[in-house]
């Protein structure tokens, strides 16, 4: 009897609910909601109120496209963290609802759990995975992590940062720049016809495999403001350096203690990357050439794959439901933890 899970993720902003089987996706759906490009973030109640509106149809169109029943799911899977609290909650109370309606059982998922194990997602019989152990480069909006994954469901975290994360650097950046939300793909195209050379941003010097990106932000703005004094349309002018140089100094943070973690651990043949900054052009490429000098396998995931979405959720459910990790009713979501 095949196993089929129902994935649902509500963490922030994107509402999506995704059907696997036996660990291949038969469909993934999300849900953006454009309301937050006017204020430059994530605004939470709006957030949790779009969430409220999209479930029952996204839910219900993941189903239809899965060409199953309901009634033929084994198990749901949700987000129980980390994340914003209000969105967490429509997530986790419909998982509840459609739980104790369907007489299923529930499988909470760490978010950053889904991520890492995003490669195992399987779109047909000849999708490649990692093999453990491996090394995860975990870069996200909040979190940038150095992980070995050593099983499914057993990770141990080398290095993470200690304040800001690499995606909240590119965002920030971005708004200084009056970029667009969320101005991390703006970077990305704008780094693309830029040189990133030009210009030269702080760079942290923290011990060990943790990471920091408070200060680059602060250089970034401080090289803004100074600019501004003496040329009202430097931003403009330079748009295309700036963003290139602010995406080559973020990576070069991220390789630096990849390569620190990689020498430290020479029994990792593999490395994998995920996370949304894992969509960055830029990083992609950075990874490739790193794991291609050092003769290191490399799992780069889909762009689909790297954004929040419920076939990462699905996946990681399906991987605690064969170990019989089940969850109560009771559970409640949670703002802030580790992998």
């Amino acid at each position: 009897m095949s196993d089929i899970i129902l994935g649902i993720e509500s963490s922030c902003d994107d509402t999506s609910a995704a059907v696997i089987c036996d660990g291949v996706l038969l469909s993934n759906v999300i849900a953006s909601q454009s309301v937050h490009e006017a204020y430059g973030g994530v605004v939470p109640e709006l957030a949790s109120r779009a969430h409220q509106q999209n479930i029952v149809p996204v839910v219900s169109e993941a189903i239809k496209r899965a060409g199953i029943d309901k009634k033929d799911l084994s198990a749901i899977a949700f987000t129980a963290g980390p994340g914003l609290i209000g969105s967490l909650l429509v997530g986790t109370s419909f998982a509840k609802g459609f739980s104790t309606a369907l007489g299923i059982p529930m499988v909470e998922v760490n978010h950053l759990h889904g991520h890492v194990l995003a490669h195992f997602i399987k779109e047909d019989d000849t999708t490649e995975v990692p093999h453990f152990p491996y090394m995860c480069l975990l870069i996200s909006g909040g979190n940038s992590q150095i992980i070995i994954v050593e099983d499914y469901n057993k990770m141990r975290i080398l290095g993470q940062t200690i304040d800001d994360a690499a995606g909240e650097a590119f965002d920030k950046c971005a708004k200084v720049m009056g970029l667009p939300y969320p101005g991390g793909p703006y970077i990305d195209r704008l780094a693309a016809e830029g040189d990133a050379s030009r210009f030269k941003f702080s760079k942290p010097h923290i011990p060990g495999l943790d990471y920091s990106f408070s200060g680059l932000k602060t250089s970034f703005l401080y090289t803004l403001r100074d600019a501004l004094k003496s040329d009202a349309d430097f931003i403009e002018k330079n748009k295309a350096d700036l963003a290139a140089s602010l995406q080559r100094t973020i990576i070069e943070i991220l390789l630096d203690k990849l390569k620190k973690a990689v020498a430290l651990h020479p029994e990792i043949k593999q490395l994998a990357i995920g996370g949304g900054v894992s969509a960055n052009s830029g990083v992609r490429e950075a990874v490739a050439d790193f794991c291609r000098q050092r003769h290191l396998k490399a799992f780069i995931p889909k762009r689909t794959f790297t954004t929040d979405n419920a076939a990462m959720v699905a996946i990681a459910g399906y991987f605690k439901y064969k170990d019989g990790q089940f969850c109560d009713l009771d559970i409640a979501p949670f703002a802030r933890v580790e992998v």
